[in-house]
């Protein structure tokens, strides 16, 4: 099943946001444009995420736009979220998808590698995600990948391309999109900023009118 990914693909961090700014300020995403919401929180208290991701899916229907979890297939399913991200050391796609259903959206980290990608899509991904594509601040030891890889990833790929890391500025976001990515995942650059839904127009913006290089 080929996914709807596309646009900004808005990721929390629990580093960024406080339990008591995160669905203002996820709020002011949605009311920006954003296309998709990942819910990512490391922290071991399940019944705060657990709590917090019901609340964000409930917002995210409002929207009619996709809420994925990051990494946690018990709590994606525990709410009913739209779908997962998975890392390369989660568990495999086909235990996620057996325990999700066929519709559920999967998306997988594929770093810098087209060949995990190109595995990724035969084994039922919805999306693949490349990166890191800048220095990131809420991964700094990532992997780093070239932007090329996006051009050559379209040749190879029928579902969505996510570019991800350190994209903190829409200018960064524009390139990734001319180069090949469907969708642009941002977690610093808008959350950092002082007011989350005007950035997040202008990230969106990209994809109804590119700027220009």
């Amino acid at each position: 099943m080929k996914a709807n990914i596309s646009g900004v693909y808005v990721i929390t961090d629990q580093n960024l946001t406080s339990s008591q700014q995160l669905f203002d300020k996820v709020s002011q995403t949605l009311q920006g444009g954003a296309s998709i919401l990942q819910y990512r929180d490391k922290s071991d208290n399940y019944d705060k995420r657990l709590q917090q991701a019901q609340q964000l899916a409930i917002l995210c229907k409002h929207y009619q736009i996709p809420f994925i979890i990051n990494d946690d297939i018990q709590l994606a399913k525990d709410i009913a979220a739209k779908g997962v991200h998975l890392g390369q050391q989660d568990l495999p796609l086909s235990s996620a998808r057996n325990i999700l259903g066929a519709d559920a959206i999967i998306g997988i980290t594929c770093h810098n590698q087209l060949s995990l990608a190109i595995k990724a899509q035969q084994d039922g991904a919805n999306y693949v995600a490349f990166g890191s594509f800048y220095p990131s601040l809420n991964k700094p030891q990532a992997i780093r990948a070239d932007i090329s890889l996006l051009t050559k990833a379209k040749t190879y790929l029928d579902i969505p391309i996510v570019a991800i890391g350190g994209i903190d500025t829409p200018q960064k976001a524009n390139d990734l999109y001319q180069a090949g990515a469907d969708s642009i995942a941002v977690i610093s650059g808008i959350f950092s900023h002082p007011t989350c839904q005007s950035i997040t127009e202008q990230y969106a913006r990209i994809f109804k009118t590119p700027y220009l290089k």
